[in-house]
């Protein structure tokens, strides 16, 4: 994969007029911390521990800190003005709290979160992403996977719940791809922090230029 910080964005003034009006989309793959993960997260730390073994489980948790780093580095010197720029975050529902919601995530040492909120203070403007829905019913199904009561080897993704979750996948991509078609605007850039197993490809309206890392 290459770096996130190899994307080279053109500033406004170096833009051509035609290119200043259309829409643009800055895709950032992501890996989620255990942060991230809210109320899930000390399951999911300890089926990574199991799974992978203490050490390997560490240096997979200093890889993805290098990685938020790297997307750190290079938004943060966005050549642009913040205040043309929507913050898309997979996760995020739209409600009306998503500020208090990147808060919380961000005071307790989630690193996309105070990224999130470091854009905000330079003008970017956070939007909803989500479906509230959708969401919920992942949350659901994570919860039932995650039980720590079910001892991990015997636990098995039947094909009925591997649907189940690959259709809820498809339908939170495309709630999403329909979000960013609605609310960008022409002449503003979108940053869109998407979980590596999602895919906006094929959803997103012709004319936003995609730009990936």
């Amino acid at each position: 994969m290459k770096p996130v910080s190899r994307v080279r964005l053109l500033s406004f003034k170096e833009r051509p007029n035609d290119m200043a009006r259309e829409r643009m989309l800055i895709h950032i793959p992501i890996i989620h911390t255990e942060v991230d993960m809210g109320s899930l997260s000390e399951s999911v730390k300890r089926i990574a521990i199991q799974k992978l073994g203490r050490g390997k489980w560490r240096r997979r948790t200093r890889q993805i800190e290098q990685m938020w780093r790297s997307i750190e580095r290079t938004l943060e010197k966005l050549p642009m003005p913040c205040e043309k720029v929507r913050l898309y975050q997979d996760g995020l529902p739209v409600c009306e709290s998503e500020i208090k919601i990147v808060r919380e995530l961000a005071e307790k040492g989630s690193r996309n979160h105070q990224l999130l909120l470091r854009l905000m203070e330079k003008g970017a403007t956070l939007m909803g992403t989500e479906s509230a829905e959708l969401l919920l019913q992942e949350y659901q199904l994570a919860t039932q996977l995650y039980a720590p009561a079910v001892p991990r080897a015997t636990v098995k993704i039947e094909s009925r719940d591997q649907a189940i979750r690959q259709s809820l996948l498809q339908e939170r991509d495309r709630y999403i791809a329909e979000r960013i078609n609605h609310t960008l605007r022409p002449g503003e850039t979108g940053i869109l922090f998407l979980g590596i197993l999602h895919s906006v490809d094929g959803r997103l309206d012709r004319d936003i230029r995609v730009m990936r890392n």
